[in-house]
């Protein structure tokens, strides 16, 4: 008698990938921690009503002109010395103020608010300043409403800087939204004493 071996199937046990562009994911903050814990790796934002947002890396273009941002804003503080500035990796805490856990292009806050504040996580400080820089993937309309959310939490000087039409939104509290066609600096003094960012780099 001939024994006849059958071969046992194959089992692909590579982890399946989950596409949920098209779907809207809720979790709560501690969730959300624990999020951002478990994926370093990730840029991660949480909406006031819950919503996780996942942000792609940035291309080099975008990259570079952030960065330029970042050290604009980084040597103006270094030189006058009148708070801290921080970089898009950085998250900010608003659940304490009805907002969600965001994390800003740019963003500076005054010295004097930041006492007794722990820096070692997000921060639970709404900024004075802030920037967000739209890259060619970015669709405008949720840049905007981010930029009205942080209007509403009480950020004294908002700018959504778009490239692609050499335009600069500029939110302010209570005050009526500003639309600058290609600035050659934007002047922040009214937050940031004798500082002004130079567009040229911007642009180009």
């Amino acid at each position: 008698m001939t024994s006849v071996t059958v071969p046992t199937p194959s089992v692909d046990r590579s982890p399946l990938l989950l596409n949920v562009q098209n779907a809207v994911l809720r979790v709560t903050p501690e969730h959300f921690d624990q999020l951002c814990i478990d994926n370093p790796e990730l840029r991660l934002e949480l909406t006031k009503d819950g919503e996780l947002i996942v942000m792609p890396p940035t291309g080099g273009e975008s990259g570079r002109k952030n960065l330029n941002l970042a050290v604009e804003v980084g040597i103006w503080n270094r030189k006058t010395n009148l708070g801290e500035a921080f970089d898009s990796s950085t998250g900010y805490d608003f659940t304490a103020f009805g907002g969600g856990k965001l994390s800003p292009d740019v963003s500076w806050i005054e010295k004097s608010r930041l006492a007794g504040i722990d820096l070692v996580g997000f921060i639970p400080v709404v900024p004075d300043f802030v920037i967000e820089l739209r890259s060619a993937t970015d669709p405008l309309q949720p840049l905007q409403e981010k930029m009205q959310e942080y209007r509403r939490l009480g950020v004294r000087l908002g700018l959504l800087i778009n490239p692609q039409s050499q335009q600069v939104e500029v939110y302010r509290p209570g005050c009526e939204l500003v639309v600058l066609e290609s600035p050659i600096a934007i002047d922040c003094d009214e937050v940031m004493p004798d500082f002004a960012i130079d567009m040229s780099h911007i642009w180009s």
